[in-house]
């Protein structure tokens, strides 16, 4: 088996973060699932994932290792948004963004786009009780896990 270049895993990251994104923006437009606030946010560390990703497949690869571990903090950080998201689906606290908090407004004020409430789940899969940001959170933090795999696993074969 050969052993994958940080090349081919910035590459593969950035692929990985487009998917994700590209899910979400399948689901908003084409599903029609209106996004909370929150959900906005869980998108910006894909976004950077894929710069960052973009940014591994052309550097060298000791540079590239360091913007491969930025990834995964980056991931890590989705993972406790996704994880502030589930907590306010399930009634555990209230969101942190105050949009998520404020009464629905009233006739003659609707907003330019319309956005769901933070603690109401969204689920892509009918049937499938998991909700969006808790497959956010799972797939932020095997993402994340992955690319730490791979940095220790390719730590031991560096000259």
């Amino acid at each position: 088996m050969t052993a994958i270049s940080s090349r081919q895993a910035g590459a593969a990251a950035a692929v990985a973060a487009a998917l994700a994104l590209g899910i979400a923006y399948y689901a908003e437009f084409v599903l029609h699932l209106v996004p909370c606030p929150l959900c906005y946010i869980e998108r910006w560390p894909y976004r950077i994932a894929i710069v960052l990703g973009i940014l591994v497949a052309v550097a060298p690869p000791r540079a590239g290792r360091a913007l491969l571990a930025l990834a995964a903090l980056v991931m890590l950080g989705d993972a406790a948004i996704a994880f502030v998201h589930v907590g306010a689906e399930q009634h555990w606290w209230n969101s942190p963004l105050p949009e998520c908090n404020a009464p629905p407004p009233g006739f003659g004020a609707l907003p330019l786009r319309p956005s769901a409430s933070c603690d109401a789940p969204t689920y892509l899969i009918p049937g499938f009780p998991v909700s969006f940001a808790t497959m956010d959170l799972v797939y932020a933090l095997g993402f994340a896990l992955a690319i730490l795999a791979y940095l220790k696993r390719s730590k031991r074969s560096l000259p």
